[in-house]
């Protein structure tokens, strides 16, 4: 590992909504020095049941942003944009983009029964780069993917432990259960947020996979190898950005990061 460099410009880390905190906590344990700019782009959430051409247009209006704020890394925290979009905006833009994606390579490896559960949007799911990746991977283990659409609304609303939550998170995680598998990935950024409710369903004897801290390692070492890690003694702090209704995206923000967040609208156009 090389020394930090004093490189104080911040990391970019994008989601279709909130669900990305998940992985902005992660980075922020992995590299506690570094400033951090987040846009939750709720105002165009789900991305998980839009066509890919809305997907991907609306990752480049995202990107094209964080660079104007001067990221100097982009951690894409949207497994349905990283399966439309992330090979077209890594040639696109001339900085290290970090991608989270289904951990199913770690959860063939660890399972037991030789049955995993993916639990994903559906555009995830059927997106070229997710469909190369359980065709990879899942040779040899019967992989089950789940599409939940619906569930990222509950997590856009705050609302994680509602009867109504809780009988949508049964409703996809039970049949997995049924048919054997004991290992279940969580596909989507914003499902973290819904775990407890997705563990009391499975059951202790199945394993939940969340790929987010593998990410914020990864973003280490990318931001590392280029030279651009913070100094030990820089004031960490994050920024935060989104789009939509802008009072309820800040409540639900302060309620998943814990602590108060006033999110500042994205500028027209954006």
């Amino acid at each position: 590992m090389t020394s930090p460099t004093g490189d104080r410009r911040p990391i970019g880390v994008f989601d279709s909504g909130v669900g990305g905190l998940s992985v902005l906590r992660e980075i922020r344990r992995e590299l506690p020095h570094e400033t951090a700019v987040y846009v939750a782009d709720s105002g165009y959430a789900p991305y998980g049941d839009r066509p890919a051409t809305y997907i991907e247009e609306r990752a480049f209006v995202v990107v094209r942003f964080l660079v104007a704020q001067r990221a100097k890394a982009v951690v894409v925290a949207c497994n349905t944009v990283t399966g439309v979009a992330v090979e077209r905006l890594r040639a696109a833009f001339d900085l290290p983009i970090v991608a989270i994606e289904p951990a199913v390579k770690p959860a063939v490896s660890t399972t037991k029964s030789g049955i995993v559960g993916v639990l994903a949007t559906t555009a995830t799911l059927e997106s070229p780069n997710v469909v190369r990746l359980l065709a990879t991977y899942g040779a040899g283990t019967t992989v089950v993917a789940q599409p939940c659409p619906g569930l990222v609304d509950f997590v856009e609303q705050g609302d994680l432990d509602s009867d109504a939550a809780r009988a949508a998170v049964a409703s996809y995680v039970r049949p997995l259960v049924e048919q054997g598998a004991d290992t279940v990935v969580l596909g989507c950024t914003h499902y973290v947020f819904l775990e407890p409710l997705i563990r009391a369903v499975a059951g202790s004897n199945v394993t939940v996979v969340n790929p987010a801290p593998a990410v914020a390692r990864q973003l280490r070492r990318r931001i590392d190898a280029a030279g651009l890690l913070a100094d030990h003694g820089a004031p960490a702090a994050e920024r935060f950005f989104a789009s939509g209704d802008m009072p309820t995206v800040s409540k639900v923000l302060s309620k998943l990061w814990g602590r108060d967040v006033q999110a500042a609208a994205l500028p027209e156009g954006t």
